[in-house]
Formats: structure tokens, sequence, C-alpha cells
């Protein structure tokens, strides 16, 4: 079976309403989050710049941009769980550290499900669950997972080949 990646959600309307669908925030919030997820460049220099109408889910953005419109939207929201389906899947290496830093810096005190393919997005959580077919095959925290060479989820980390595992492994394990 294939899974297509997930497409961040972006709505019919201008990049204000995408940011803000409720119009609960003032501009300064809105270019505020921008800045913080390093998009206010780039929606400055749109025509309309706030009020530039979006294409169709958002063609007129690349994905990373897309991605990185969700997390502004999510960052003012302020709600106390996130759902994040591969944030990552269709974004360059920058964006990617870029999305994992704010999403350790301001949902730090939310209940945050993340599902991802790559590891290394998940190997910071404080609980992993490991599904195959559908199925829970192990739960624990990744320290107490990776101690056990018999688990999945070892061998998982241990498939990414010696540099990888072991660049995941660091501070986790000790030694493995």
């Amino acid at each position: 079976m294939t899974v297509a990646p997930q497409e961040p959600v972006l709505f019919t309307g201008t990049m204000r309403k995408n940011l803000d669908p409720f119009n609960d925030h003032m501009d300064v919030e809105l270019w505020n989050v921008l800045e913080e997820v390093q998009l206010r460049e780039a929606i400055e220099g749109l025509p309309g710049k706030m009020n530039t109408e979006l294409a169709e889910s958002g063609l007129n953005l690349s994905s990373g941009q897309r991605q990185l419109v969700c997390l502004a939207r999510a960052i003012l929201r302020e709600n106390r769980i996130l759902i994040i389906d591969k944030a990552t899947s269709n974004v360059d290496p920058r964006t990617d550290e870029l999305i994992k830093k704010k999403i350790r810096e301001k949902f730090a005190q939310c209940t945050v499900l993340t599902i991802a393919h790559r590891l290394n997005n998940v190997i910071d959580c404080t609980q992993i669950m490991v599904l195959d077919s559908g199925r829970l095959k192990e739960y624990g925290n990744p320290y107490g997972l990776l101690q056990n060479r018999d688990k999945l989820f070892y061998k998982m980390v241990q498939q990414l080949g010696e540099t990888e595992a072991a660049a995941l492994t660091k501070g986790k394990t000790g030694a493995l």
C-alpha cells in the first residue's frame, strides 16, 4: 500500500484569512508569527501582501511555504492539542529543521501527536507508538525502546545505517 504525503490545508481566500480564518488577531500579531516562521519577507513580497488571494490549495506558494502557513496558523490558535501528519515530508532540510524547532518551542506545554515515517521526526518525543499494518506493536519512550535490541523500534533505527542510527541514538541511550 502506498500512502501519499499529507498536503498542508489552505483555504480559498487571502493570506490573512489563511492565517486567521476567524479574524481573531490584529495585523501586528500576524506579521509577528510570519516573522517567527520566516515567511514575513516572502509575504511582504506578494503583490497584495497579506491581502493576496491564494491560488487553489495555495499553489502560488511552495510546498514548504504552505506548510509554514499552517504552522503559523497553529501557533496563533494556541491549541492545547496539536496533531501533525507528516508535517515535513515535502520540505527541504532547512524548513524541516525550522518546523521541528518551532514545534518544540511553541508547543512545549501541549500534547503533540506526530504521525511520521521519518524516525528523526519522532526521536525527541516523550512516547512513541510503533504501528505495523495498523496494529500497535510497541509503545514507550524512545530511550526504553532503544535499550532492547529485540524491539521493532530499535531495528528500524538500525536499518537507517550506522551513521544515521548513531546520530538518532546519541544522547538517547548512552551507547548502543
